[in-house]
């Protein structure tokens, strides 16, 4: 039996035993290469379910202030994001029940059209390693390990850190790996401003990295305030557009769980997990902590030690 099938028997038998009324997990998309967030209210709704590489939402998004008993089929990163949305208060633990699937990585399709020259991609056969991709006049294969999103790639917790159940063999926790991050902090802080101005510029303000993240949740961002405006609304602005993804960081700050859902919802291929694990790696240095890994664990940026640094104070 294979992790589609398991978790397909598993909602099956969650809804017609009673103990959720609500199956979160993904279908098949409309187009290879392509899967959607489906929710499934019925076993038969539930045959629809899958597991696949593409399987790239992350469906904590899905399950804030949900009233009814719901079941979520959640790989690490999503789980890492549910934990801090309960520690927020935004899920109550009582009503869910995580379904966690280790997770290999998920394939990048805008990496996969670029090696395939464009061509439309008709069929797509997964052999675990390596994909085989079939269009009108060609076919060829692509090793997953080549085609991974970049958060996939740097990604410690394969395995959900919090589930009720596992489908499939736990994969143990990866050394952290931020080479990207050092690499950025070894340049000049005149090269640093270039490479983010150069960034911002293809910023359009569309605010898709925002819906994306499952821990943006404020009733009313800091960008559509009226009164006051905290920042201009026009794209035009470099500033202002590095404003918005500063003061986004900065509200993530010990709460960003390094998903990269923000970075593959970007429609211009802006660079937004360079900030995001800069802050991630930073608070993993000053405080000891990682987003998202335990229920115990209090927030990093509410709580002081007395051996906490105080270089910002005067």
């Amino acid at each position: 039996m294979n992790t589609t099938e398991k978790i397909r028997e598993t909602a099956k038998k969650l809804l017609a035993d009673k103990k959720v009324d609500l199956v979160v997990g993904f279908a098949q998309g409309s187009l290879p290469l392509r899967s959607t967030p489906y929710f499934a209210r019925t076993p038969e709704e539930a045959e629809n379910l899958i597991w696949s590489a593409t399987c790239e939402n992350n469906l904590a998004n899905f399950l804030r202030k949900r009233p009814e008993k719901t079941a979520v089929i959640a790989k690490g990163c999503d789980v890492r994001a549910i934990v801090g949305l309960i520690k927020e208060g935004q899920i109550n633990k009582d009503n869910l029940t995580i379904i966690g699937v280790p997770c290999e990585g998920m394939v990048d399709r805008k990496q996969i059209c670029e090696l395939v020259g464009g061509k439309d991609i008709l069929e797509v056969t997964d052999t675990g390693a390596e994909l085989i991709l079939k269009g009108k006049d060609f076919e060829q294969t692509v090793a997953k390990a080549d085609v991974m999103f970049g958060s996939c790639k740097t990604c410690r917790y394969n395995t959900p850190v919090l589930f009720d159940k596992l489908i499939g063999e736990a994969v143990p926790a990866r050394e952290a790996d931020y080479g990207d991050i050092e690499a950025f902090e070894a340049l000049s802080a005149e090269e640093r401003n270039a490479y983010i101005a150069q960034e911002m510029q293809k910023c359009i303000r569309c605010y898709a990295c925002r819906q994306a993240c499952p821990m943006c949740y404020c009733s009313e961002c800091f960008v559509d305030c009226g009164s006051p405006a905290w920042i201009g609304k026009s794209a035009k602005s470099v500033d202002d557009n590095a404003l918005f993804q500063a003061v986004r960081v900065f509200h993530l700050a010990g709460r960003c769980v390094d998903c990269g859902a923000c970075e593959r919802a970007c429609p211009m291929g802006i660079k937004l997990s360079l900030l995001n694990r800069k802050m991630v790696k930073d608070v993993k240095e000053l405080f000891g902590a990682e987003a998202g890994v335990s229920l115990e664990d209090p927030p990093a940026l509410n709580t002081f030690k007395f051996e906490d640094k105080e270089d910002f104070l005067l």
